[in-house]
């Protein structure tokens, strides 16, 4: 005797389509490295309270906000500070920390919030993502130059020997620095970056933004 296989009702199928495609998101954002992060956080206030945010708005300390290299702007992130196991919340309007072995700036306000008087160990989760935005490209971040020639000279010998390279000034630090490459994949960005001369500066794998 042939058995037929049970017969699903419409809400069950709506159901499973849900299940399917919060799996699916959850995949993607596994394969992206960036729903959850752990390293050192540290934090930013004076001098660059009042100067603009990568994203173009002003930045204001006492604000829950924080920088970060490769999250989309309007990310928002439930950053615990393993150390005392205080947690917040963070939107990320800014790029940064370009500082070796750091994953976030946080605002003043947010460092205060977790205890964090300097730096600590944390860790990242992500809790939302725009949900309109542009295709994610990665470049490179070197060099750090007070003067823009210095960062057009570094830029002409990148782009002469990688294809392309774009100057970018950011207002926060108040330096000129050179974007290398378009990787559409962080992974892309990072052998890129391990490729570039490393008497050139330190290298950031970062988010190309539209309007950096």
């Amino acid at each position: 005797m042939s058995l037929k296989p049970p017969m699903l009702s419409r809400n069950s199928i709506v159901a499973l389509a849900v299940i399917l495609a919060l799996s699916g998101c959850k995949k993607q954002g596994d394969k992206t490295g960036l729903q959850v992060q752990s390293g050192v956080a540290s934090w930013y206030g004076h001098p660059f309270d009042g100067r603009l945010t990568a994203n173009g708005e002003t930045y204001d300390m006492e604000k829950m906000t924080a920088a970060h290299r490769t999250l989309p702007f309007g990310t928002v992130l439930h950053v615990e500070n393993l150390d005392n196991k205080k947690t917040t919340e963070v939107r990320i309007n800014d790029r940064g920390p370009f500082v070796q072995d750091r994953i976030i700036d946080l605002s003043h306000a947010a460092a205060q919030t977790i205890s964090m008087p300097g730096i600590a160990n944390v860790r990242l989760e992500v809790i939302s993502v725009p949900p309109t935005r542009a295709a994610e490209v990665f470049a490179v971040q070197v060099g750090a130059f007070q003067q823009r020639i210095q960062a057009e000279n570094l830029q002409a010998r990148l782009q002469s020997k990688y294809g392309t390279a774009q100057l970018i000034f950011r207002d926060r630090s108040q330096q000129w620095s050179v974007l290398v490459g378009l990787e559409p994949t962080v992974e892309g960005a990072n052998t890129l970056a391990s490729q570039l001369d490393k008497n050139d500066g330190p290298a950031f794998v970062v988010l190309v933004d539209s309007t950096p």
